[in-house]
């Protein structure tokens, strides 16, 4: 959130009232993240909601009121039909939620509003949100055009909704949350070690943010034409049982397989397995949202929970590399049948254009953990590349940076700060993605020695032929 509009606020000419078909789609989507936010919070006490279970992490209070706080500052103040600006239902409270100012390990100490009228600052918001949503339109604003900052909303709470999961997945104490079990899989041990050759060539990455990507967030734009070398990469993410190979080969005590800052990290911290791992009588278990299970009962599904030098160290202790953010797109969106030099990048999603669903992807929190690999057929690449949407994100060998001809919109304190800094790509979207999210080109980021949240990989090789 910033005071800076110079991108959003155009003086507005008359507008024409979204479709009924483009209103209802919007509505949707904002109640959709409502419902897990609230799912979220109302799994756990008041006391609970507004203790720091980690100072990685912001008390589960804050995130309610900072979701609402965005919708009122974007939505509601510069989204209403025919006006530049329009007053806020909470604009004296704007300095306490602001999340570029206010690191997380300090907001406990801020005067915040407790979880009933962060609650209730939330409900206003959205009350006011949908009635303009009724009236609205494209009115000469890049904002307005095509309902973007409604989406933008509904895809900022999803975002705030993965990381309250991930508060939960860190919180001590009994179980509060609860989902059916992922579906099983009856290709793991055919799909777990095998690779997928790719033989590159010249493709589009990135979107111009057209059609049903119209809600791609600046630093997915625009589209550019980048070459690919031929290369190899793994049919599914790298799993427990793999990992734990790793980890019993003194992976975490070879200091040749650790780039300098990783060994630096891990010999400070003292890590020796992912995070959420403990051995108990010898025999490694994994908790996750409060429930303990031995590594061995949920052997095929992709590790989660580590960090990028935790994956470089596997990727090199398996003769292998992490992918670059080039070649995971690339693979993410490779179409053999489009023609042209090594194929061409028409698909939106590995299985052809079709948004996501169960049957496609494991995202929305509805199993609270990954599915074992090969559990989702309906989504795989044409290639056979399985879960590259869902499940965990994956640590890609590349910095962050902005795409030739990159504009910030609407404001720069969502990506352009960070540009050129320590932080590593993740692709792919994890289970507690939203679908409104997941997509081949959306760009996730986070320093490298960070493993809270839901991430995992998948490794990759140079090919010397096309």
């Amino acid at each position: 959130m910033t005071s800076d509009l110079s991108a959003a606020t155009d003086r507005p000419a008359s507008a024409a009232r979204y479709p009924d078909a483009l209103r209802r789609r919007l509505a949707r989507e904002l109640a959709a993240a409502r419902a897990r936010t609230q799912a979220l919070t109302d799994a756990v006490g008041e006391a609970e909601l507004m203790r720091q279970h980690s100072p990685l992490m912001s008390p589960l209070h804050w995130d309610v009121a900072h979701i609402a706080n965005m919708e009122d500052f974007w939505l509601v103040r510069r989204a209403t039909p025919g006006q530049d600006a329009s007053p806020g239902v909470r604009e004296d409270i704007d300095h306490l939620y602001d999340a570029f100012t206010n690191p997380r390990s300090g907001r406990p100490e801020l005067p915040l509003l407790d979880p009933a009228e962060a609650r209730a600052y939330g409900a206003s918001v959205r009350e006011r949100a949908l009635a303009i949503l009724e009236e609205a339109g494209a009115d000469g604003r890049a904002l307005l055009d095509d309902g973007f900052v409604f989406g933008m909303i509904a895809q900022h709470e999803q975002q705030h909704v993965e990381t309250m999961l991930a508060t939960h997945q860190l919180r001590k104490g009994p179980r509060a949350l609860d989902a059916d079990p992922p579906p099983a899989s009856s290709r793991a041990r055919e799909l777990v070690g095998s690779e997928v050759f790719h033989p590159g060539g010249t493709f589009t990455m990135g979107t111009d943010a057209t059609g049903p990507d119209v809600y791609a967030l600046d630093n997915e734009r625009p589209a550019h034409r980048v070459e690919v070398a031929p290369f190899h990469l793994d049919a599914a993410p790298v799993t427990n049982a793999e990992y734990a190979r790793f980890v019993a080969d003194d992976g975490y005590a070879r200091r040749e397989l650790w780039s300098e800052a990783g060994w630096e990290h891990i010999t400070s911290e003292g890590w020796s397995a992912p995070m959420a791992w403990e051995k108990v009588d010898g025999v490694w278990h994994r908790t996750s949202f409060g429930v303990r299970e031995p590594i061995t009962d949920v052997a095929d599904q992709p590790v989660v929970h580590v960090c990028f030098h935790e994956a470089l160290a596997y990727a090199t202790w398996a003769g292998k590399r992490l992918p670059t953010e080039v070649e995971w797109e690339y693979a993410a969106r490779f179409d053999p049948a489009a023609g042209g030099e090594g194929g061409a990048t028409t698909r939106r999603f590995p299985w052809g254009d079709d948004d996501p669903t169960p049957e496609r992807a494991n995202l929305d929190g509805r199993h609270l953990q990954p599915a074992p690999v090969g559990a989702y057929p309906a989504g795989a690449s044409p290639l056979g590349v399985h879960q590259l949407i869902g499940d965990v994100w994956e640590w890609c060998d590349s910095g962050f940076e902005g795409y030739p001809g990159f504009t910030p919109f609407p404001y720069k304190e969502y990506s352009e700060v960070f540009f050129g800094g320590d932080f590593r790509m993740l692709r792919g979207s994890s289970f507690g993605v939203g679908t409104v999210n997941a997509r081949t080109t959306f760009r996730n980021w986070d320093l490298p020695i960070r493993r809270q949240i839901f991430s995992g990989f998948r490794c990759a090789r140079s090919a010397e032929h096309a």
